[in-house]
């Protein structure tokens, strides 16, 4: 598959030099990424949300394009550990000045490794490879293994590590209300909307259930202490297709997700493996057949996909070890030529 070239035009960033900036898009995801050499950038983070407010202020946009919302921060990492710090910022689309920073996206993960390999800040990537990230945002630690690898395309199975002794009783946030793992969820039992097959979940816009959900979530943030206009909790809708077998479908900022966030399925997974969570009663509900134990099959609107993951039993003092998602290609999309100057 060849992968789209685009050269975005240069234009000018006060009192910086980026580095080094490009476009990359992960498959399945709602949007490109715009990845930055978090080097180049402030590290204190009010002169960092000026300095993210000023490019995007200035950022090149073809005529019908939408905003891209999802940016992403990456550098070497000086922890022994890992191979990269990374960070996300959800730019939300009401003003240009407004950033979430406070949760993961693993499509954006990846298409910062991706940037950062041709950019020469990581060795060129080749398969059999494994990128060691650490997750500044909320300590996430991730294993970015690469399947395949070409000139502008790569593939990835993506590795979230649970730290040791991580129970699935602690992944839970109000009252069990939200399963917090990759990113903080609030799934929804899609009968409670009227909503009872996949066929159904899937099916044109619904936008009285699109803003069922959307209410929901802002009811969630409110009850967490979060912003009600942020980006967190996610919310997913989800139905039971059979046993080890769930339909999901989620909002992302601004609309429908087109598929399920990376972080989505892994949350879903981890929410899965524990009993009596929403996902895992609807796999009970989905009858007795056989499911291979540690997977979840998961179908989305765009397509299918598998999540494997590894507990040492299904009750809240029981362990979380990791949750893999695999089949997650991402296609360098160019690089974005900046340069200094004033605003």
């Amino acid at each position: 598959m060849t992968a789209t070239t685009m050269t975005a035009p240069t234009f000018s960033i006060p009192t910086t030099n980026l580095g080094f900036a490009a476009l990359v898009r992960a498959v399945g995801a709602p949007g490109p990424t715009l990845v930055l050499d978090a080097d180049a950038l402030p590290h204190d983070d009010a002169e960092l949300m000026a300095s993210l407010t000023r490019i995007r202020r200035q950022l090149p946009r073809r005529d019908g394009e939408p905003e891209v919302l999802k940016w992403a921060l990456i550098r070497p990492s000086a922890h022994p550990l890992f191979d990269v710090d990374y960070r996300f910022v959800q730019a939300m689309p009401d003003a240009p000045d407004h950033f979430d920073l406070n949760g993961n996206c693993g499509h954006s993960l990846l298409a910062a490794v991706t940037a950062a390999a041709q950019a020469g800040r990581l060795p060129a990537l080749s398969a059999g490879d494994r990128v060691r990230a650490r997750v500044l945002n909320n300590g996430d630690h991730v294993v970015c293994q690469v399947d395949h690898a070409s000139e502008r395309r790569a593939v990835f199975t993506a590795h979230f590590i649970a730290p040791p002794g991580t129970a699935l009783g602690s992944l839970l946030r109000d009252g069990g209300r939200v399963v917090a793992m990759g990113n903080p969820y609030l799934f929804v039992d899609a009968a409670h909307l009227g909503v009872r097959d996949r066929e159904a979940l899937f099916r044109g816009e619904q936008p009285d259930v699109y803003a069922t959900l959307e209410r929901l979530r802002r009811q969630q943030a409110a009850r967490l202490g979060w912003p009600q206009d942020g980006a967190f909790p996610k919310v997913a809708a989800v139905v039971p297709v059979a046993p080890g077998h769930l339909a999901v479908r989620a909002l992302t900022v601004g609309g429908w997700h087109p598929e399920l966030a990376l972080t989505g399925a892994v949350c879903l997974a981890a929410a899965s493996a524990l009993r009596g969570t929403v996902p895992n009663r609807l796999l009970t509900a989905a009858g007795d057949g056989e499911s291979a134990p540690g997977r979840l099959v998961i179908d989305t609107p765009a397509r299918q996909v598998v999540a494997s993951y590894a507990a040492t039993g299904d009750g809240p003092d029981d362990e979380l070890e990791w949750v893999s998602v695999g089949g997650k290609e991402t296609r360098a999309l160019g690089t974005v030529a900046v340069g200094v100057g004033d605003e």
